[in-house]
């Protein structure tokens, strides 16, 4: 017997759609006991089934600038506030940006972001990303999005002139547990990007890492606030603790607690793309499949910024056989 709960807010989701759920409902959901996650999770699937496209997205990136960023980031392996053993370079070469969104095409991804670390770029590397971007809309099929940090309404309108369609910049996580993960920049500074971005023409692209030490009521603070500002696509990733930052020892989410993250994010967002990113295998492992069952419909695909992801083609061998395919 399904929970009578959930049933009646996924009806009322799929009946109403966006903004059915209020956030003491969402709250309602979370706080519910652990048997009760596979009842969410089966009814995650039926509003995805309802709302979105059997075509999934298939996101692929570039760390494109490594390293030396001024933020504190408590997660981040690129903040200059912490000791990592990562790669640190300046931005790639207009021809290393546009043959990796080559390689990255032909692997069979459909969108493909340029990311570089740092919180705003400085006008050359503009003009690099640019120039870049332009070229990749002129010789392959891929959507180009790019995630440049902080984003003024000027350079939001150049990407958006020179083909980018896509702009990514996560909020990370609640406004109530953002000082507990970074101090070197305002919460409202992240808003108002997003809103810059929207204001150019450009999708939006912005969701956050579970897993930080967030309550619940938090997640669900973070999912209404994406639903306020009416994003595009919803990225979510699941904290892999690196060695040299704040939350190197923070535990890994146990696999049903992301699945049921993702099951939350869907009732709350029910017409929104929702990708599944960053920490995936570590967190979920043989339960990756089961994103899609949660409320995915999309997925980072190849390596993340700083660490590596699975082969492209294993999760595409996923894709098939969970009879799904991947967006033209």
């Amino acid at each position: 017997m399904f929970n009578q709960l959930i049933v009646g807010c996924a009806e009322r989701v799929l009946s109403q759609g966006q903004g059915a759920l209020s956030a003491e409902e969402a709250c309602r959901l979370a706080r519910l006991p652990e048997e009760e996650t596979l009842d969410l999770i089966a009814c995650a699937h039926k509003i995805t089934r309802a709302t979105t496209s059997k075509q999934l997205i298939l996101c692929s990136i570039v760390n494109a600038k490594s390293g030396f960023c001024t933020e504190d980031c408590a997660f981040c392996a690129q903040s200059a506030h912490h000791q990592t053993d990562i790669p640190r370079y300046e931005l790639e070469p207009e021809e290393v940006m546009v043959e990796a969104a080559r390689e990255r095409h032909q692997a069979g991804a459909n969108h493909y972001s340029m990311v570089t670390s740092g919180l705003m770029p400085t006008e050359r590397e503009m003009a690099t990303i640019c120039r870049a971007a332009r070229r990749i809309v002129d010789e392959t099929d891929l959507k180009v999005c790019s995630s440049l940090g902080t984003l003024t309404a000027e350079k939001a309108r150049q990407l958006k002139e020179n083909g980018v369609t896509e702009y990514h910049h996560n909020l990370e996580t609640a406004r109530s547990f953002f000082d507990q993960i970074c101090t070197t920049h305002a919460y409202d500074d992240d808003i108002e990007t997003v809103k810059s971005a929207k204001a150019a023409g450009l999708r939006v692209c912005s969701g956050g890492i579970l897993g930080l030490g967030e309550s619940w009521e938090q997640r669900v603070e973070l999912a209404c606030t994406l639903r306020e500002l009416d994003v595009d696509c919803i990225p979510l990733n699941f904290l892999n603790p690196i060695p040299g930052t704040r939350m190197e020892k923070r535990p890994l989410l146990p696999p049903m607690e992301a699945l049921k993250c993702i099951a939350l994010f869907r009732f709350i967002n029910p017409e929104k793309n929702i990708l599944v990113c960053g920490g995936r295998e570590v967190t979920l492992k043989d339960f990756q499949s089961w994103i899609f069952y949660a409320g995915a419909n999309g997925l980072l695909v190849g390596n993340y910024l700083t660490t590596q992801g699975r082969d492209i083609q294993t999760d595409r061998e996923m894709i098939r056989d969970f009879g799904l395919q991947a967006a033209i």
